[in-house]
């Protein structure tokens, strides 16, 4: 059977019908299964990790749509993880959750091809258009962020 042109989705880098798949790196169990726990309905956590080193291993080997990265972890932290998938030819987005606030670690984190970038006290509210925005290739930055460039002009 033809693919039907009028089935086409906005969100290009995933399969249509399937859902987003996410690998997730935080330090912390705790916020790794309340984040895995948040995005269940919306998406399929494919592998989690406590360390950047491990889910660029994990990212060699399962596909995924989207890295949902801390910036603080050991081995690897999340800027340099970033880069090294980016190095890597990494196919998906990134997304950074993070209890920074500051400006300069949003443009840490950009400067490495992330196009999200949430705080985790704004994790409930944010994270989930983060992902869906970073999947459309569009940025996003937690509101609470003041960050220069987010507004767009016309």
């Amino acid at each position: 059977m033809a693919p039907d042109p009028l089935a086409e989705s906005s969100r290009t880098s995933v399969a249509i019908g399937a859902e987003p798949r996410i690998l997730l790196a935080d330090d912390q169990r705790e916020v790794r299964q309340t984040v895995a726990s948040l995005l269940q309905n919306d998406f399929q956590v494919v592998g989690m990790a406590d360390n950047g080193a491990d889910v660029l291993e994990l990212a060699a080997s399962r596909s995924a749509d989207v890295l949902v990265l801390d910036i603080e972890m050991p081995v690897l932290n999340g800027i340099e993880t970033a880069r090294r998938a980016k190095a890597c030819d990494f196919p998906g987005k990134i997304v950074f959750l993070t209890v920074y606030d500051d400006t300069d670690f949003v443009e840490a984190a950009m400067s490495v091809g992330a196009l999200g970038y949430v705080v985790k006290t704004h994790l409930a509210t944010d994270l989930i258009p983060a992902i869906w925005r970073a999947l459309e290739g569009e940025i996003y930055i937690s509101p609470s962020i003041t960050y220069p460039s987010r507004s767009q002009t016309s």
